[in-house]
């Protein structure tokens, strides 16, 4: 199985990653970049909005958990905007708990997973979650 995840071809997949830890952005960024995506990072839910409008991502990581605004009303200000309403948005969280994933959902996200995923788990829900886009 986790050949046949290594063989997922994600390159030139454009990827924002949304996080106000500095950490996770340099670690999400090194792992999406040697898998051949291109990456841009926002570091709160402002700065984001001007950078998905900029960049125009495939797919956003999102995390929940941020300063001003946080990831669930970010999620909802991606999906009332016209350019990004049908990005898929991939919520980043520190726990996998119930309420997380169901808020998440309810807010209009693509899917939940936590921080740091591995890197079999990234490029299976980059793969998933872009090739009819890319394909169209």
């Amino acid at each position: 199985m986790t050949d046949q995840i290594e063989q997922l071809d994600v390159t030139g997949v454009k990827v924002a990653v949304v996080d106000d830890a500095k950490t996770i952005r340099m670690m999400m960024t090194h792992a999406l970049k040697g898998m051949g995506c291109e990456v841009e990072c926002a570091e709160d839910g402002y700065k984001a909005l001007g950078m998905l409008r900029r960049f125009k991502p495939d797919l956003i990581f999102l995390d929940i958990t941020m300063p001003e605004l946080d990831g669930y009303q970010t999620c909802t200000l991606i999906r009332n905007a016209e350019e990004t309403r049908n990005t898929p948005v991939i919520m980043l969280s520190s726990s996998d708990g119930i309420f997380d994933i169901a808020k998440g959902q309810a807010r209009g996200a693509t899917a939940h997973v936590t921080k740091i995923p591995p890197l079999s788990v990234l490029r299976e829900l980059i793969h998933s979650n872009t090739k009819t886009r890319k394909a169209a």
